[in-house]
C-alpha cells in the first residue's frame, strides 16, 4: 500500500551503524538518535480523514456507490431524491469514521501512558524524574523492581549483593520464567552511585538487530592505569519492555524508540479485510460488467438516437440496483449482530470482539499458528519420574525416597563421627579403587545430592516495606523465612528439580542449595555453576575443604548427555518411555577431579571468559575437556501442565480440517514434549527433528531426507529455517505444508510472523494465529484472524488481537459454533441481497423495454428505499438469525467445518 511504500522510503534513508556511548553523557553522541516514544497510532491529525476514506474507496464496491451518488448531483442524470444514496453511503462512512476514530483514540491514550512513565535519571547533581519518552543514548537510568524497562541498555550496576538481578522477559519472548542479567564488573565495584561520573568510561555496541538472544559490545575505562576492556554479551543487557524482577539497576541506555529489539521485532498494525469482502468486491465487478452490457443493449435497441450518451448513464443509474448499495449497511449490521452474539455468549465469558468487521473470518480458516507457553501449557511443572536404572519412582512413590535419603546419611553421618576421632590426612579421590555395586540408598542420595547442586535457581526474598530510595544500596532488612521465600531460574523445570530436591529434607541440599538459617555460608559447600553449551548445565562442587575431595556435575538433554556418561543399557529406552508420556527429560551424571586437574581447568577456563572473541567458544571448548567418561546417576522426567481442555480442543480442530503449527522461543526438547503431551502429534505419528544446518548444500541433504517421509510431524529450529527459506523457500513450504503438525522452536517475533506471511502467500489460505505474550503481536496482527489470550504474560497479545478470550479452550466454539455461523450467514445475507437487486432491475428493464426503452424509473424514491429496507427486513433479520444445527451438534462434529472451506454454504 501507499503507507508501506512510504514508510520503506523513510527507512532507506537512516542506515543503522554501530555506536560508541559514554556513560552519563548524551551530548556526546555523534549521530542524533530516534526519539524514544512508542507510537501504536495508525494515523495522525491531518492523516484521519484521508486514511480512512482511501482504505474505504480503495475497494470497487464502495467506489462505485461513491460515483452513483455523485452522479445525482447532475440534474440530466439525477433518478430519484439525493437520500436515497446518500443516506446508505453516509450511514457506512460514518460507522467506519466513527469506529476507527475510538480506535486510534485508544491506542493514543495507551501510547500516552507508556510515554509518560517517570524514570530516575542519574546526573552529575543526583536523581531527576524524566519521561519515558525524554530518555536519549547515553543516559544513565535507574529502574526499580517490577518496573519496565524503558530503552535498550546495557547494565552498569544493582543493589543485589552478587552483581546480577533477574528480569521477566514473557513480553519480549514470550517465555514466563526469569533470566538471570550481570552487571558489568568495573562498575558494580564502584564504592558509589555517583563515582559513575568519576570515571572516564564507554560502551562500544554493535547496530540495532532484530535478535534479541545476542549482543556483542566491549566497555572500555580510560582513566585507568592500564585501560580497562571488557567483553559484553546478552547477559550484560536490559532489552526494552522487560520487567526488572528483583533488586534495582542502573543501566546506560544504547537504543532507543524505534531502535530497540522490542520495536524492530513487532510488525506495523495492518486494516484487515475479510476474504468474504474480497470476494464480494469481484463479484461487484462482474456485476458492473453485466450491468454495462444490459445498458449498451438497451441503448443499442434505442437506436442510439438523440443523447444517447446520456441515455447510457441513465440506464446504468436504473440497473444500479443490481448492485445494491444497501448491501454494505446489511452486512456491517449484521457482522455487529455477530459480535454482539460472541459477547453474550456465557459459554466463553469474557471474549471480546475488538474486530467487528472479520467475525466471519472464524469460519474459513485452514491454518492455525500457535503460541505454547501460556497458551497449551501452564508453564508449571509437576516432578514426576526419578530413574536410576534398576529401580524407577513415580509420583505415587516418592515418599520412599525420602526413607532411603534418611538411611543414607545417618550411613555417612556416622562414619564422618568415626572417622572424625582418628586424625588422618586429607585424603584425594582414588580413581583407581575397584568399583563395588552401591546400594539404592546410596544411589538416591548421590542423585538427590546432584539435583540440588547442579542448578541455576536462585532464591528470591522480598524486601520488608519502608526503605527509601536513598538507602536502595544499603544493607536491607529482609526476612529469610520459608513463607517469604521463592526460587526463580532461567528454565521452570530447573525450580521444580531443585525445589524437589529440598522437598526431601536432605540436610546438605539444604545447606547447598538453599541456604536455610539453620546452616551458615562457612558449612555450605563451594559452588560453581556455569553454562556449557547447547542442552547442557555444570556445577563443581568443593564438598568439604578439609578432604579436598571435588565433584564435576553435569545435567542435560539425553541428545546432549548420551555420548559424555558411561555405557549404559537403559538410558536410550527410559528417555523414549518417559518421551511418549509426554515427560522432560533431563540426564544428570558427576565425576571426580583431584586438586591439580581442578587448579587446571580453573585457570584455563577464567582465561577462556576474559577472550574478547569468540567467547563462547573459547569457553565451551574448556568445559569439553571435562565432558568424558563421566558416571550416570539418574534420569529425571517433568511434566509441563497443560491449559484445561487443549488436547480434546486440539482433536476436534484437527477433526474441522484445520492443520495447527506451534511457533514458540522454547527449546526443541521441550517443544517436542509438549508436542506429544498436548497431542498436537498422536502417538501412531512419527516425528522428523530437522537437524541443524547451516549451508545450502545442509539444507538440500536434510530436505531431500524430510522428503522421503510420510505422515510425518515436522520439528525444526529457528536459524535452520532461516537457512532453508533463503535458499529453498517453495520447496520447503510445500513440503511442510504436507504435515499432519508443524512445530518451530527458538522462533524470534519476527519469525513467527513471517511464517504466516508464507503460507498466506504460497497457499492462499486463511490463517489464525493464538497467543498470549507480547511477542505473539506481530503473528497476532500478521494472521488474517488474530487470538489473543489474557493470561500471566499481560494483556498486550489481547489488546493487539482481534479476538480476546480467557482460555484456550473456548477456540472450539469460537470457531465451530460462531465462526461457521457468522460466514453461513454472511454469505447467505449477500446472495440474498444481490437477489433482491436483480429482481427489481429485472422488472425495471422489462418495464423499459415495453415503453420503447425509455430511461425512466419504475418506482419512486422512497418505494425504492422502502424496498431495500422496511419491506424486506423480515428476511434479512431472519438469515442474520439463522441457524442450521444446534451448537451441540456442531460441537460434537466438528466435520461440519470443513465444508466451509470448500465455499459451498449453502444446504
Amino acid at each position: 500500500s501507499c503507507s508501506d511504500w512510504l514508510i520503506n522510503i523513510c527507512r532507506r534513508k537512516k542506515e543503522l551503524k554501530a555506536r560508541t556511548v559514554w556513560l552519563g553523557c548524551p551530548e556526546k553522541c555523534e549521530e542524533k538518535y530516534p526519539k524514544n516514544a512508542i507510537k501504536n497510532q495508525k494515523y495522525n491529525v491531518f492523516t484521519f480523514i484521508p486514511g480512512v476514506l482511501y482504505e474505504q474507496f480503495k475497494f470497487f464496491l464502495n467506489l462505485y456507490f461513491l460515483v452513483v451518488s455523485c452522479s445525482q448531483f447532475v440534474p440530466a442524470l439525477k433518478i430519484g431524491y439525493l437520500y436515497t444514496y446518500w443516506a446508505p453511503l453516509g450511514f457506512v462512512l460514518t460507522v467506519t469514521v466513527v469506529r476507527e476514530a475510538v480506535d486510534e483514540f485508544r491506542r493514543y491514550k495507551r501510547d500516552k501512558e507508556m510515554n509518560s512513565q517517570l524514570y530516575s535519571k542519574l546526573t552529575v547533581r543526583g536523581k531527576v524524574q524524566v519521561k519515558s519518552s525524554d530518555i536519549q543514548v547515553g543516559d544513565l537510568i535507574i529502574v526499580e523492581k517490577n518496573q519496565r524497562i524503558p530503552s535498550d541498555m546495557v547494565f552498569l550496576r544493582t543493589s543485589e549483593k552478587t552483581g546480577s538481578c533477574f528480569i521477566r522477559t514473557d513480553q519480549l519472548d514470550g517465555e514466563t520464567d526469569w533470566k538471570l542479567k550481570v552487571a558489568v564488573s568495573c562498575t558494580q565495584r564502584l564504592p558509589a552511585l555517583g563515582d559513575l561520573f568519576s570515571i572516564n568510561a564507554y560502551v562500544y555496541a554493535q547496530k540495532p538487530q532484530l535478535d534479541i538472544h545476542s549482543f556483542e559490545g566491549t566497555f572500555t575505562r580510560e582513566d585507568s592505569d592500564p585501560a580497562v576492556h571488557e567483553s559484553l554479551s546478552i547477559e550484560n543487557t536490559l532489552w526494552a519492555s522487560t520487567v526488572v524482577a528483583s533488586g534495582t539497576v542502573i543501566g546506560v541506555v544504547i537504543y532507543t524508540g524505534k531502535e530497540t529489539r522490542s520495536v524492530m521485532n513487532t510488525s506495523n498494525p495492518k486494516n484487515k479485510v475479510g476474504l468474504l469482502d474480497l470476494e464480494l468486491n469481484q463479484l461487484t465487478k462482474a456485476l458492473f460488467l453485466a450491468l454495462v452490457a444490459l445498458s449498451v443493449v438497451m441503448v443499442t435497441l434505442q437506436g442510439f438516437v438523440g443523447p444517447w450518451y446520456r441515455n447510457l448513464f441513465r440506464f446504468l443509474l436504473l440497473f444500479s440496483y443490481i448492485i445494491p448499495i444497501s448491501l454494505r449497511v446489511n452486512l456491517d449490521m449484521g457482522k455487529a449482530a455477530y459480535g454482539w452474539m460472541i459477547m453474550k455468549d456465557d459459554n466463553i465469558p469474557g471474549t471480546v470482539v475488538r474486530t467487528s468487521t472479520i467475525p466471519e473470518e472464524l469460519g474459513r480458516l485452514v491454518y492455525l499458528l500457535t503460541d505454547k507457553t501460556g497458551t497449551l501449557t501452564q508453564n508449571e511443572m509437576i516432578f514426576k519420574r526419578l530413574h536410576l536404572g534398576t529401580v524407577s519412582y513415580g509420583t505415587d512413590t516418592m515418599d520412599e525416597i525420602q526413607s532411603h535419603i534418611m538411611n543414607s546419611y545417618s550411613q555417612v553421618h556416622s562414619q564422618n563421627s568415626g572417622n572424625s576421632t582418628s586424625s588422618t590426612p586429607s585424603r584425594k579421590p582414588q580413581s583407581s579403587a575397584p568399583k563395588v555395586r552401591k546400594s539404592v540408598s546410596s544411589r538416591i542420595h548421590e542423585a538427590v545430592k546432584a539435583i540440588a547442586l547442579c542448578h541455576n535457581v536462585t532464591p528470591v526474598y522480598e524486601s520488608r516495606a519502608g526503605v527509601s530510595a536513598e538507602t536502595e544500596y544499603a544493607e536491607v532488612d529482609q526476612d529469610f523465612s520459608d513463607e517469604n521465600r521463592t526460587y526463580q531460574a532461567s528454565s521452570p523445570d530447573e525450580v521444580i528439580t531443585a525445589s524437589w530436591g529440598n522437598e526431601q529434607r536432605h540436610p546438605l541440599v539444604d545447606s547447598a542449595g538453599f541456604v536455610p538459617p539453620a546452616f551458615s555460608p562457612a558449612t555450605a559447600p563451594v559452588t560453581l555453576a556455569f553454562p556449557c553449551g547447547s542442552a547442557r548445565a555444570a556445577a563443581l562442587c568443593r564438598e568439604d575443604e578439609s578432604s579436598g575431595e571435588i565433584t564435576f556435575y553435569m545435567k542435560g538433554a539425553d541428545v546432549a548427555m548420551s555420548t559424555i556418561v558411561q555405557y549404559n543399557d537403559w538410558l536410550e529406552e527410559e528417555c523414549g518411555n518417559m518421551a511418549r508420556e509426554g515427560l522432560r527429560t533431563l540426564v544428570v551424571a558427576k565425576k571426580s577431579l583431584t586438586e591439580e586437574q581442578y587448579q587446571d581447568f580453573e585457570s584455563r577456563y577464567n582465561q577462556a571468559k576474559l577472550s574478547i572473541h569468540d567467547r563462547n567458544l573459547k569457553v565451551a571448548a574448556v568445559v569439553e575437556s571435562l565432558e568424558r567418561e563421566m558416571e550416570l546417576l539418574c534420569l529425571t522426567g517433568v511434566e509441563d501442565q497443560l491449559q484445561a481442555d487443549v488436547r480434546p480442543t486440539l482433536e476436534m480442530l484437527r477433526n474441522a480440517g484445520i492443520k495447527i503449527w506451534m511457533l514458540t522461543g522454547d527449546k526443541l526438547e521441550t517443544a517436542t514434549c509438549i508436542a506429544k503431551s498436548s497431542h498436537l502429534v498422536s502417538r501412531t505419528q512419527d516425528i522428523h527433528i530437522f537437524r541443524p544446518v547451516i549451508t545450502r548444500g545442509e539444507a538440500h541433504l536434510e530436505l531431500n531426507a524430510f522428503r522421503r517421509k510420510h505422515d510425518c510431524a515436522l520439528v525444526i529450529s529457528g536459524d535452520s529455517l532461516e537457512v532453508c527459506l533463503k535458499y529453498y523457500e517453495h520447496e520447503f513450504v510445500e513440503l511442510a505444508c504436507q504435515c499432519p503438525a508443524v512445530v518451530c522452536c527458538r522462533c524470534s517475533p519476527t519469525q513467527k510472523a513471517h511464517i504466516v506471511k508464507l503460507l498466506q502467500h504460497h497457499t492462499g489460505k486463511r490463517t489464525c494465529a493464538i497467543g498470549d505474550g507480547g511477542n505473539d503481536v506481530s503473528m497476532i496482527q500478521a494472521a488474517d484472524c488474530g487470538i489473543g489470550i489474557e493470561g500471566k504474560e499481560g494483556k498486550q497479545a489481547s489488546l493487539a488481537a482481534d479476538f480476546s478470550i480467557t482460555q484456550f479452550k473456548h477456540i472450539g466454539r469460537l470457531l465451530m459454533v460462531h465462526g461457521r455461523n457468522s460466514y453461513k450467514r454472511s454469505a447467505a445475507l449477500g446472495q440474498f441481497v444481490m437477489h433482491r437487486g436483480l429482481i427489481i432491475s429485472t422488472m425495471q428493464a422489462v418495464f423499459s423495454s415495453v415503453f420503447y426503452f425509455a430511461s425512466v424509473p419504475l418506482y419512486q424514491g422512497f418505494l425504492m428505499v422502502g424496498y431495500a429496507t422496511i419491506y424486506t427486513m423480515f428476511p434479512v433479520f431472519s438469515l442474520v438469525l439463522d441457524q442450521d444445527v444446534k451448537p451441540e451438534m456442531a460441537l460434537l462434529y466438528p466435520e461440519l467445518y470443513k465444508d466451509l472451506t470448500k465455499v459451498r454454504t449453502s444446504s
